[in-house]
């Protein structure tokens, strides 16, 4: 017998995360991004990360056309951004007033991001209600910063001594 959702999600809700806004480009669906927690370094050599998207996601399907998508890691001041790319808004309304730049894959890559990680779709794994997205990453911008953190479903920010 597994847990209830109620206890697995009040669990979860004790790991502290980064947060990350995803982002994706294709001809069919344009510009796409949500904001996830659910982000893992896989490998160094070759460099891999992964993202996990529930498969009702549309950005998913966006990911699924391109193939490549970005994980942008937000700083400790974008608490705005990742609400807006959270959901609610529409695709088009999630990127005005956002500047960003096309990774080589064509990602959407956001400027004031703390890290962004454009990267291209090697595997993509169907887990329960999510795809698990392993993309190997050909570009890394780095900006200065701290970054934000979401734990006990409140964003948060770095002590400092």
């Amino acid at each position: 017998m597994t847990v209830s959702v109620d206890d697995f999600k009040k669990a979860l809700q004790l790991w502290a995360s980064g947060v990350t806004v995803v982002t994706t480009h294709s001809e069919k669906f344009g510009n796409q991004g949500m904001t996830v927690t659910a982000f893992s370094s896989v490998s160094v050599n070759p460099p891999q990360v992964l993202v996990c998207i529930n498969n009702a996601a549309d950005t998913g399907e966006g990911i699924q056309e391109s193939q490549s998508f970005a994980v942008n890691i937000l700083g400790s001041d974008q608490q705005d951004l990742s609400n807006q790319f959270a959901g609610g808004a529409n695709q088009q309304q999630r990127f005005e007033n956002t500047d960003w730049i096309a990774g080589i894959t064509g990602s959407p890559l956001l400027n004031h991001s703390l890290i962004s990680l454009d990267c291209k779709v090697v595997d993509k794994v169907l887990a329960g209600t999510h795809w698990i997205i392993i993309g190997e990453v050909h570009e890394c911008i780095f900006r200065t910063g701290e970054p934000l953190l979401y734990y006990s479903g409140a964003y948060r920010q770095l002590a400092h001594d």
